[in-house]
Formats: structure tokens, C-alpha cells, sequence
């Protein structure tokens, strides 16, 4: 730690605001907010802070600047405005470059409603963000197609239409729109006509249905036909609208639920929309993080760069998991909401978490669909590769894996299995069976020396190509055993090895003392579980066939006039004990010749139960 930062270290204040650590180039590398400043800042600088993020973050700080705020909420707004404008590399920050477009209605007697990516603070509402720009685009067809929006660029107020600046276009010939820049509809009407588009972006399809029932029933009390046709059209149309979204709630509230899939440094988010218990509407986020982030932090970003001061708040938001500070994002929202909001973390099975369930479904396509663009980048290489090289720092991708693995019953019978994954896949035409033969009794680290020996020294004898990663079943001890024949034959830092140790699934590297963790959710630790696994199978299977030979040979060899090379034919033949007792003279005599078989079955009808 250089001087000015110890000296600055010192003097900071006990108030809240936000504070800006910056690396050696001067660049902002990390923001964060704190209601006490000179807790939370102190708190990164001490010995005890044990999270690797934290630690490669301190590293890097050279300097840190502050900016004083007068509520920890008002923190909080400044601090997620300015992690958009900065994006330093320890925050979470959107993956997308891009601004998301909204919908805006303008401030305007006669407002305009069109697409834009530009946010201008002049009283316009704005409807959004739209993560899927053809979602915006549908919304934007339905309103032309049930309301006279007028569609020209012009300013109009009373004054531009007494003075007849503007004449009316094509639209109003063709019914798409009622002339506001003549005069033709009144600006109380053509407002309320605007509020009814508010309301259906708001999602409140069913109140606006029957908003437009009393409007209907209203004209044609007053005899006002063709309007009420006008109106019942419309309402057909939207009844149409509001059948095709799915009724996900049986209480009618409006909610948010919010998905995070994680892997990596990879999120996606999903928010799903609720109105009136009906689905609305669909958003997702790409975010990017640094490894081990945690979840609650990252469902706190979730929050702030999706409640911005144009999306609406509802009166419950349902979560995985808590949001960290929860105390604080809680008084930020209620603060934008007007209201009180919930934030939700269901516990058992209900309405709720199923529809978190929906709602995480939907993250985990969209985290796929982020990993199936990058493996397209890559050429085709399987992203769960790419995830195994970056989690365990290999030099290259494990495009081959062969995994090795001993078992044994009580010192007997001693095997050894070799699976291999080729590009993520098992490739059994290359799995192979040891008998384990220079080792006596049950010395499992012994034994792994053994098959390791013959299998790479017959790899380097015949020239033939290693594999980007070998692994064992085992700790510590198993591969400090493994690395020191390995050393000998193909000669060290020529290969890449590891250790998966079943205890809590910790990944053992070469030269590394301590166990490393692989975040449970990586698709990394996923495939060394299924490799170790099927090592393990493949390994039982064969020593249960030994086992099961030897005891079969030896029983029928004990039989008066049955030698080894007749309880072979039958062992190839029959399957059990069981299958020989059952099988007739005949079927015997066909493999070990009448007169042998009249010995075995007389051997067993005499009461001979084989056990």
C-alpha cells in the first residue's frame, strides 16, 4: 500500500456517498456505495478479507476518490449511474454495448408515440427498456392497428391548427389516423385515446377492456352508433390481445419475477412481467461478471440496471435469493414505486416458485444461447471445454481427457480402468481394462503408478499424441504419485493433470497445495463429475467380471472330473451357477460332451447348492 493511500485511508469520513477505486493508469477499476465510508472502505484493506475478487481487486488500487451524498438511496442511484458510464472491470456491468430502445409518448398536446433509443427528460413517458427489439416492434404494429396515433414529426397546438400551418396527410383518408393538425378530433379526446395506449404498454389489458365497455355502452345510450361499433371493434381486437397471454396467477397482482443463470463470468437474467396475473411481457439482460461473483450481488445489479426511473414497479418482485443490502434496494424502490414493493424469496413449493421455475428456465436458455454464440466464435469448440480450461487455468483446450481410476475388494482382484472424452463425449471404442499385476495387496497409489506407466510409455514408444488432460480419481496423495512416474516418462511441465478427491468434489492441481473449488453451477465441474463417474463404472464393472469368473471357475473345478479347461467352456457358455443347474444333459453335453455333463448335473441333483 503506497503512502497516499495509507494517508487517505485515514482521513476518510463516517458519512455516506460512494467511492471510486482507481488502478496505477489513473482508471476506475472498481464503485461501490457504503452508508458509512470509512467502514466500508477500510473494510477492503484488511487481512482478514479472505474472497479472491476482493484480493485481486485490492492489488490493483492505487488511489480511491470519493463523492459525498446525502442518503445512502441517493448513494445508491449515483453509483449505478455512474457503473453504466464507466463500467469498470469489478463491477457487474450489461454485456450489451448498446442502449436498450423504449417507446416513448411524447410531451405534447397531441403526443406522438414511436421507438427511440434517446432519453430526454422533457416530461415524455417512456416504456421499456426492450431487450428483444422485435417484441418493441410487435407492441408498435398492435398500436397503429387499434389506435389513431398520428404518425407525422410535426408540433400541433391550438395555435398550429387556427392558423391551418399543417394539412392532413394520407392516414386520414385511409382511417389510420383522426387529423388532429386540422382540428378534426379535440385534444381532451385524442389524449384520452393516448392514456388508453398508456394503459395497454402498462399491461392492464383487462381494465382497459373495461374501461372501453362503459365508453361503448355510454355512445350508444346517446345514440352515438357508429362511435360504440368503433369501440366494440376495438375491444374484440384487444379481447383477442388478452387471450393470447398466458394466466400465470390466480390473484390478479402485478409482479415481476427474476431469473439469474450463472456460469463463469457469464449471467443471464430474465424478468418476467406480471399484470393482473396475466404474463406481459418478457425481458432479458446479459451480464458480465468476474469469477466466484456472488448470487446476491448479482441479483442486486439485476435490480439496478432494470428499475430504471422509466420502468414501472410492482407491487411484489419475486427472487432467488435475497439481494445483498437488501434494506437499501428495498428503500430505493419504494422510493421510485410510491408504494410499498415486496421483494419475495419463496421457500417451498407454491405459485411463486413455480413461477420462478418458469422464469429460471428462461435464463438458462438464454445463458446457453450466450455459450452457443461464443462456441461458434471459437470454431465449434464445446463451450464446457472452453468453462474446463479457463476454471482449472490449462494451457490449452481439453479437447481429449482420460481418466484413470483402481478398485479393488479387500486387496483382490486389483484393476484399473482408463475412460476417455473426446470433445466433451465419452469415446468408448478408446476405454481400456488393467490387471493390475506387480502390485500385492491393496495399495491404490502403487497401482495407479502401475497403469500410468503403461499407458504413456506406450503412448511415447509408439509416438502417438497425449491427451490435453489426464485425471485421476483421487486427493493429493493419489496425484503426487501419479506426477512423479509421469515426470519420468513424458518429463515435466509437458502435460496437464488433476485430481477430482470425492470429498465436497475438490479439484487437486499439479504443484498447487491447496484444493481448489469449481463453482457448483459450472458446467466444468458438471463433465469432471460424469468422467470421474463413468471411470469409476467402467472400473467396478470389470473387477465384478473378475471376481465373478474366478469364484464361477473355481466352484465347478472343485466338481470330481471337472478340470479347468471344461468349467472355462461352461463359464463361456453359461452365465451363472443358477443357468447350469437349470440346463438339461443335452443342452451340456453340446458344449462339454455327454458324459461331462451327466458329472455336472448328477453333482447338483445330488443337492450340491453351490454355495
Amino acid at each position: 500500500m503506497n503512502e497516499t493511500l495509507k494517508s487517505k485511508l485515514e482521513s476518510l469520513p463516517a458519512l455516506p456517498g460512494i467511492y471510486q477505486f482507481a488502478d496505477k493508469n489513473n482508471k476506475i477499476i472498481y464503485i461501490g456505495k457504503a452508508k458509512n465510508l470509512r467502514n466500508r472502505v477500510r473494510s477492503y484493506f484488511h487481512s482478514s478479507v479472505d474472497s479472491p475478487k476482493t484480493k485481486a481487486l485490492v492489488s490493483k488500487v492505487e488511489d480511491f476518490q470519493l463523492i459525498i451524498t446525502d442518503s445512502e438511496v441517493e448513494a445508491l442511484v449515483l453509483e449505478n449511474n455512474l457503473i453504466k458510464d464507466l463500467k469498470p472491470r469489478y463491477n457487474i456491468n450489461l454485456k450489451d454495448d448498446k442502449s436498450f430502445p423504449y417507446i416513448r409518448v411524447t410531451n405534447e398536446p397531441f403526443p406522438q408515440i414511436f421507438p427511440t433509443r434517446d432519453i430526454i427528460k422533457d416530461g415524455s413517458k417512456y416504456f421499456g427498456p426492450y431487450t428483444d427489439v422485435k417484441s418493441m416492434k410487435a407492441s408498435l404494429r398492435m398500436i397503429n392497428k387499434l389506435f389513431k396515433i398520428r404518425s407525422c414529426k410535426y408540433f400541433i397546438d391550438d395555435e398550429v391548427i387556427q392558423k391551418k400551418k399543417i394539412k392532413v396527410c394520407l392516414d386520414y383518408h385511409i382511417k389510420k389516423c383522426d387529423g388532429p393538425c386540422e382540428g378534426f378530433v379535440s385534444e381532451s379526446d385524442y389524449n384520452d385515446m393516448v392514456g388508453e395506449v398508456v394503459k395497454l404498454m402498462r399491461g392492464k389489458t383487462v381494465d382497459l377492456i373495461n374501461d372501453l365497455k362503459e365508453k361503448m355502452h355510454t355512445a350508444s345510450s346517446l345514440f352515438k352508433f357508429e362511435k360504440a361499433a368503433e369501440i366494440r371493434d376495438k375491444i374484440d381486437q384487444l379481447q383477442v390481445y388478452s387471450d393470447r397471454q398466458k394466466i400465470v396467477s390466480n390473484d390478479f397482482e402485478d409482479r415481476d419475477v427474476i431469473s439469474a443463470a450463472v456460469e463463469g463470468k457469464d449471467v443471464a437474467a430474465t424478468i418476467l412481467n406480471i399484470r393482473s396475473g396475466k404474463l406481459v411481457g418478457k425481458k432479458t439482460f446479459k451480464l458480465s461478471i468476474e469469477l466466484n461473483e456472488e448470487l446476491n450481488k448479482i441479483y442486486t445489479a439485476v435490480l439496478k440496471f432494470y428499475y430504471n426511473e422509466y420502468v414501472e414497479v410492482p407491487k411484489e418482485i419475486i427472487l432467488e435469493t435475497e439481494p445483498y443490502e437488501k434494506d437499501s434496494i428495498l428503500e430505493w424502490l419504494n422510493t421510485k414505486a410510491f408504494k410499498t414493493t415486496k421483494l419475495i424469496v419463496p421457500q417451498r413449493k407454491s405459485e411463486a416458485m413455480s413461477l420462478l421455475n418458469m422464469s429460471k428456465q428462461n435464463a438458462i436458455l438464454q445463458l446457453k444461447e450466450i455459450q452457443l454464440q461464443r462456441m461458434k466464435k471459437e470454431g465449434n469448440i464445446p463451450y464446457v471445454l472452453s468453462s474446463l480450461k479457463r476454471d482449472l487455468h490449462l494451457k490449452n483446450i481439453p479437447k481429449k481427457i482420460e481418466c484413470f481410476d483402481i478398485s479393488n475388494l479387500q486387496g483382490t482382484d486389483t484393476v484399473a480402468s482408463m475412460v476417455v472424452f473426446s470433445e466433451g463425449k465419452p469415446k468408448k471404442s478408446e476405454y481400456r481394462r488393467y490387471i493390475i499385476k506387480s502390485v500385492e495387496g491393496p495399495d491404490d497409489f502403487a497401482s495407479m503408478q502401475e497403469v500410468i506407466e503403461r499407458r504413456y510409455s506406450k503412448l511415447i514408444s509408439e509416438n502417438l499424441p497425449l491427451p490435453e488432460l489426464i485425471m485421476v480419481d483421487g486427493g493429493k496423495g493419489q496425484l503426487s504419485s501419479t506426477v512423479e512416474i509421469l515426470d519420468n516418462i513424458i518429463g515435466k511441465d509437458k502435460y496437464e493433470i488433476i485430481g477430482l478427491a470425492k470429498r465436497l468434489e475438490e479439484v487437486i492441481l499439479k504443484g498447487i497445495s491447496e484444493p481448489q473449488s469449481i463453482p457448483k453451477t459450472s458446467s466444468s465441474l458438471k463433465l469432471l463429475q460424469h468422467i470421474r463417474d463413468e471411470a469409476h463404472r467402467f472400473a467396478i464393472t470389470f473387477h465384478r467380471e473378475r471376481r465373478s469368473k474366478r469364484t464361477f471357475t473355481s466352484e465347478l473345478v472343485e466338481i470330481k472330473g471337472i478340470g479347468k479347461t471344461i468349467a472355462e467352456k461352461l463359464l463361456k457358455e453359461f452365465k451363472s451357477i443358477e443357468d447350469i443347474k437349470n440346463s438339461s444333459i443335452e443342452d451340456m453335453g453340446k458344449i462339454i460332451g455327454k458324459a461331462k455333463a451327466v458329472i455336472v448335473k448328477n453333482h447338483y441333483s445330488a443337492g450340491n447348492s453351490g454355495n
